[in-house]
């Protein structure tokens, strides 16, 4: 079983609660008031309530359905929606399937701005700011596929505040407001109703197929493994990836996801080529400097000669 990516946070559940994160965009004041990942046991049940604030709900793993005010909906791994002030809504996790949730509620205030004092910078960041807020405002009361991959700013979000990096507070503030806009992206990017277009469905799974290489390159991938997380048949996926890329087998996809990462790390760290090959998922040394040397025209200790930051 593969490992889930969002489990780590977990561990310091009101990690990011804990802080007190505004942020200032345009002329919105904005406010974090819970940020965290939850689950829902099979059957649970979160009888109808609403809250003050704006409720953003993604879903990276499991089933269920949400009732908003009247009408009932299905969920399932990849969806998003959203719950703005005052919306009555209702949650349960499938019968036999435990449900994630990653949630965040952001009360959001318009404060007075002088607009003849902004410049050209600053009234782009506003119309942005003000295009975003009226479409949170305006957003149809029905899931959609999280497609432009919101869900991750989450998890990059816990890490910085784990890490406790430079710039940690200011890193989640921008993680704050890309969920804002790639939620509100997610509704302008087509129909909101629940059975999306089947084009729609073979770019979201070639999109979480290629989350699911990305996040486990490094160990043993297979076409058939990859196809059983989305519930297709490994000549679907195939298709797929023919389709959208235009070329490439599976095995090619995943070897250019390696060499990505080898590239990483022989640019910005001093490990061992073969110590490389062995981590970024490559059996030894020797087999990473053929591949490689076939790919780029150079050999690794070539590439890092010419990329290595001192």
């Amino acid at each position: 079983m593969s490992k889930f990516p969002y489990a780590v946070m977990r561990e310091r559940q009101d990690a990011l609660e804990r802080l007190d994160i505004r942020v200032r965009w345009g002329r919105y004041d904005i406010r974090v008031l819970r940020f965290h990942l939850t689950t829902f046991p099979p059957g649970r049940v979160v009888e109808f309530h609403k809250h003050d604030e704006f409720e953003f709900h993604f879903i990276p793993r499991g089933r269920g359905k949400v009732v908003m005010e009247t009408e009932e909906y299905a969920l399932r791994e990849g969806m998003f929606y959203l719950t703005g002030p005052g919306v009555m809504h209702y949650q349960e996790a499938d019968a036999a399937e435990a449900m994630d949730e990653l949630c965040l509620h952001v009360d959001i205030a318009s404060r007075d701005v002088g607009d003849e004092a902004l410049d050209a910078a600053d009234r782009l960041e506003f119309a942005e700011a003000d295009d975003c807020v009226g479409k949170l405002r305006a957003m149809p009361l029905a899931p959609t596929l999280d497609l432009h991959d919101a869900m991750r700013h989450f998890l990059e979000a816990y890490q910085a505040c784990s890490e406790g990096s430079l710039g940690l507070y200011t890193t989640i503030k921008q993680h704050v407001v890309q969920i804002l806009l790639k939620a509100t992206l997610a509704y302008d990017a087509g129909e909101t109703r629940p059975q999306l277009p089947s084009r729609d469905m073979k770019s979201y799974r070639y999109r979480l197929a290629m989350q699911y290489i990305r996040a486990n390159y490094a160990g043993t991938v297979t076409l058939a493994g990859v196809a059983e997380k989305l519930n297709i048949s490994s000549r679907q996926l195939q298709r797929i990836f023919k389709e959208v890329r235009g070329e490439g087998s599976f095995s090619s996809i995943l070897e250019e996801v390696r060499l990505e990462a080898v590239c990483r790390k022989l640019a910005e760290t001093d490990l061992s080529v073969e110590r490389i090959a062995v981590s970024e998922g490559f059996s030894n040394g020797n087999y990473l400097h053929a591949v490689f040397r076939k790919r780029f025209g150079m050999t690794p200790s070539a590439y890092r000669k010419s990329h290595h930051h001192i």
